[in-house]
């Protein structure tokens, strides 16, 4: 059998073959550089924004009123699934941790960047939505440096939700100006 190494240089063998070893990690190896524990703690502190901001969203979706409304309520709606989906990828990524995610709706609010609202008038929600978008952005692009390359995994989760929260911000401030 001819030595792998020579073929794919930079590839460690014995680490790659030491990844078949420990299964009760699941998805970690030993090759995993991130602080878990820190990690994990990053990751819950997003779902509970995430969270936060479905309640938000769909309060807002359910409250606004006028017929005028409608494709505003509309925004509002998609905007409370796709945050949704978001807390899914979250609450799966860290299960791939060997976390917890932390649904505890008791400290939602607390563990949350971004704030609860409810306004009773659409201005008010559209702004409150904004303010509470350009938080997650923040949030999430320091998650993102914080991770760095220990972590390429959660980095590119975390990236993707960003940019999904960037086109948010862009719907409410469009919002905002018609």
């Amino acid at each position: 059998m001819s030595d792998i190494t020579n073929i794919y240089p930079g590839i460690d063998i014995d680490e790659i073959r030491a990844a078949a070893k420990d299964i009760s990690d699941g998805a970690v190896t030993a090759g995993y550089q991130g602080n878990r524990q820190q990690v994990v703690a990053m990751l819950n502190a997003a779902l509970a924004t995430e969270l936060v901001c479905v309640l938000r969203y769909k309060r807002h979706y359910y409250t606004a009123s006028g017929l005028q409304n409608g494709p505003i309520r509309a925004e509002f709606l998609l905007h409370a699934q796709e945050e949704q989906a978001h807390a899914d990828l979250l609450a799966a990524r860290i299960v791939q941790l060997n976390g917890k995610p932390d649904f505890n709706p008791n400290t939602l609010t607390a563990r949350s960047h971004a704030e609860y609202d409810d306004s009773d008038n659409i201005l008010s929600m559209i702004k409150a939505n904004l303010i509470s978008e350009r938080v997650a952005i923040e949030s999430y692009r320091q998650m993102i440096k914080d991770i760095g390359d220990t972590d390429p995994t959660t980095r590119l989760l975390l990236a993707g939700i960003m940019a999904k929260e960037e086109e948010h911000a862009d719907d409410m401030r469009d919002l905002l100006a018609a």
